[in-house]
């Protein structure tokens, strides 16, 4: 199974926080999930959505899953007050990366203290997700994405929207405009697709036994 030493590094153009993550379950407490969002009010029917969902997929709050939410009331500043990190002793390490001969070094430099890198995708970092990949599983670093693409070049894992579904919506609302909508109209909309992506040949090369129960509810598993 996969587990966690106390650093998880962030890799990407700038990092300001990582939304939502899972700690290792723990003999004797239930798993724990950190929420972290804006406004309890304004989210409420959406982390309703998340813990229906959650249902569904056999996680009950309190049962079996714990969550914990922390709220930064709309002011940036409060997010590093209030974040899973320090009180789970996990250290979060943004490492940023403005040029591609950063990577190598950046990547040299987190792998004595990380056991995984999470990658913000960006234009540069999509540029080079190959030397990125590589050299990662040079390092034994396991490597998380947002989106399948990046999985699908090497990468572990990832979860995020689904982007063809983003991109097939878009034309929607470009046929719209095209027949004469305002786009001043139209309404910002969220996405309401996402998957997760998991390469078990990824897994294997680094050693990763991933746990049967993560692979059942995968929207896909490259072998």
């Amino acid at each position: 199974m996969m587990k966690r030493r106390e650093f998880i590094t962030l890799i990407g153009g700038g990092v300001s926080a990582w939304p939502l993550a899972a700690r290792a379950q723990r003999p004797g407490k239930l798993p724990t999930i950190g929420f972290l969002g804006a406004d309890a009010t304004v989210w409420s029917s959406w982390t309703a959505a998340f813990v229906a969902r959650l249902r569904e997929l056999g996680w009950i709050e309190g049962r079996t899953v714990a969550i914990e939410y922390r709220w930064s009331q709309g002011r940036q500043e409060r997010v590093a007050e209030i974040a899973a990190a320090r009180t789970l002793s996990i250290e979060v390490a943004p490492a940023e990366i403005r040029r591609a001969e950063d990577i190598g070094p950046t990547i040299e430099a987190v792998k004595a203290k990380a056991e995984a890198l999470y990658v913000v995708v960006g234009a540069l970092i999509g540029a080079y997700r190959t030397r990125i990949i590589t050299s990662a599983l040079g390092a034994r670093l396991p490597t998380l994405f947002s989106n399948r693409e990046q999985v699908q070049a090497g990468g572990l894992m990832s979860y995020g929207p689904s982007v063809p579904d983003m991109f097939h919506r878009t034309a929607d609302l470009v046929d719209k405009i095209l027949r004469g909508a305002k786009p001043g109209d139209i309404p910002v909309e969220q996405p309401t697709r996402f998957e997760l992506v998991i390469n078990l040949t990824t897994a294997k090369a680094l050693g990763l036994e991933i746990p049967p129960t993560l692979l059942a509810v995968a929207d896909e598993v490259i072998e």
